[in-house]
């Protein structure tokens, strides 16, 4: 398969290479600073689902796609932070002759949507990632923890479209464990579950998520987060594979975390290096949501607002 994977961080260069590597043609969309390095060295993956890697030259390298053709492309996968889906969409949207499948594999709830509403719902598809990718430096991608295999589904709950299951094999094939399933908004509450309860307490903290579950004040935090959250998802008409709260908090604690222990919130990976999060994706996405239907949320818009404080310290001059 031909694919293009447009906003290529450390998930996306992962996936690229490992692609390329298991036989397909790849071209990754990313920040200049990256293209130099991988034009030197190639890319490689290393980590729990083991090494894989591809010279210099064998995959294509753009820092941006308008006015190219899309003609070749069979499948295109969104990876770029959420507060870029937008103009990632508009991107897509304006490339000539391009009529495959879109997916978008970012965090959060709501990207779908949005490529549903801009490409139609036949073109689109999301995908659940509950797995730690990291740069170690510039050509080098360590896969650190993984809860479970990659979900991949399409807008209409109870089938699964074709598109999601090429892709689900081809990353299987490649060594990335996935699946194709019916039911994908279920997929991604699960994981909004996951991000909110873990991801800004980790990133305000400094901790592996390993630590926030040591904690007795810290798991007091997630329990709300999660309450909350479940709230909203049932206020929304949404599913989670977990009929209450705390039936997935026996399942977060006793085999999430454990599995994930290790690795370091993305939103902390961002604030480390002066990056905007993607809280208003995670914390901001359940409160604005509670807003919406009714639904109390106080303990995530308390770390909603202690995140973006903690942004708008990080924009001060020093």
């Amino acid at each position: 398969m031909h694919f293009l994977i447009y906003g290529a961080g450390a998930l996306g260069q992962a996936i690229g290479c490992m692609l390329a590597a298991d036989g397909h043609k790849v071209d990754l969309v990313l920040r200049p600073r990256f293209v130099e390095a991988l034009q030197t060295t190639g890319l490689r993956v290393t980590g729990i689902f083991g090494d894989h890697g591809v010279p210099p030259g064998q995959i294509g390298l753009f820092t941006g796609i308008r006015g190219r053709s899309g003609r070749d492309y069979e499948a295109i996968l969104l990876t770029t932070k959420t507060y870029d889906t937008d103009k990632a969409i508009s991107d897509i949207a304006a490339l000539h002759e391009c009529y495959c499948p879109v997916v978008s594999l970012q965090n959060g709830c709501g990207n779908l949507e949005k490529l549903a509403e801009r490409l139609g719902r036949e073109r689109s598809l999301a995908g659940r990632v509950i797995t730690g990718f990291e740069i170690e430096r510039p050509g080098v991608v360590r896969i650190t923890v993984s809860a479970d295999a990659i979900h991949v589904g399409g807008c209409v709950r109870g089938t699964i479209p074709a598109a999601a299951k090429r892709l689900a094999d081809a990353l299987s094939h490649a060594g990335l464990p996935s699946i194709a399933v019916a039911d994908i908004y279920q997929s991604l509450f699960a994981k909004l579950l996951y991000n909110c309860a873990l991801n800004p307490l980790g990133a305000l903290l400094g901790v592996p998520y390993g630590a926030l579950g040591e904690s007795a004040e810290t798991r007091m935090l997630m329990d709300q987060v999660i309450e909350e959250t479940f709230a909203v998802i049932n206020a929304m008409g949404g599913t989670t594979p977990w009929p209450d709260a705390a039936s997935y908090g026996r399942v977060f604690y006793g085999q999430l975390i454990p599995a994930t222990s290790n690795h370091r919130a993305s939103m902390l990976q961002d604030l480390d290096h002066n990056k905007p999060t993607e809280v208003e994706a995670m914390v901001g996405y359940v409160a604005a949501q509670g807003r919406k239907f009714g639904v109390p949320t106080p303990c995530c818009d308390f770390l909603a607002a202690l995140v973006r404080f903690k942004e708008q310290q990080m924009r001060q001059p020093t």
